[in-house]
């Protein structure tokens, strides 16, 4: 039994981290909510069944796959270059934004350990300057992986193909995620935070009205996805 009728969509992982740390690594209560939602059917009907081993670890017949959690959602608060463009009323917005990034419909698990010394996909995502943490970016990443095509992230990806069949396609990947705020339902393609060009522009909001709309789209897509989430506590009971 998941027992996912326990998971609070609202309860702040801030709570129960250490001053300092981060709730990604050091939250009890993420952890346990990981282990409890995502262990359930993948597509193929095998349980993705999680054991609190390190953080958490898949096995199956290719040996272990250690996980951990990651933030898919970003306020930017202590980004330097987008402070420079703010105004002080944005401070509000910022606040609202980092908070709701704390609760469990702002995560989600991805492969731990790094291969060959090269980085995993957390470390990736956060650095490779044409995505800057942004989830959105990374799930078209995603999309064009399981598609074959090009994309910032493909190399990284690549590295850790494993995981990703294990959701077969890009549909078993967003669904079992509970994704789909992020995704179109009649065209498949994903639901850009900010306007989309390829990669080419800066992936950071470049002015206060541009952060009004990304933090409006990612307030919205938390909203939804801890729907999508209570939901399916709701059908486990």
């Amino acid at each position: 039994m998941r027992y996912t009728g326990l998971i609070d969509t609202a309860f702040d992982f801030l709570s129960d981290t250490p001053t300092g740390k981060d709730p990604d690594s050091h939250s009890p209560t993420l952890r346990r909510y990981h282990q409890q939602m995502w262990s359930k059917p993948l597509p193929n009907g095998a349980i993705f069944e999680l054991k609190a081993e390190q953080y958490l670890c898949y096995h199956d017949t290719e040996g272990p796959m250690y996980l951990s959690s990651d933030a898919i959602t970003h306020s930017y608060k202590n980004t330097r270059k987008l402070q420079a463009v703010l105004r002080d009323s944005d401070q509000a917005l910022i606040d609202n934004l980092f908070q709701a990034g704390c609760t469990f419909p702002a995560y989600t698990l991805f492969p731990a350990k790094q291969i060959n010394r090269q980085m995993n996909i957390n470390q990736a995502r956060g650095v490779n300057p044409q995505i800057k943490d942004r989830f959105d970016l990374t799930l078209e990443c995603i999309r064009r992986f399981y598609l074959g095509l090009a994309s910032p992230l493909d190399l990284v990806f690549s590295r850790y193909q494993r995981f990703f069949e294990l959701f077969e396609d890009f549909d078993g990947y967003v669904d079992f995620f509970l994704l789909t705020p992020l995704v179109d339902s009649e065209s498949g393609d994903v639901k850009f935070h900010l306007p989309f060009d390829d990669f080419k522009r800066s992936a950071l909001p470049e002015n206060s009205s541009e952060y009004a709309v990304y933090a409006d789209n990612v307030l919205s897509f938390i909203t939804k996805r801890g729907q999508l989430i209570q939901q399916a506590c709701k059908a486990d009971e």
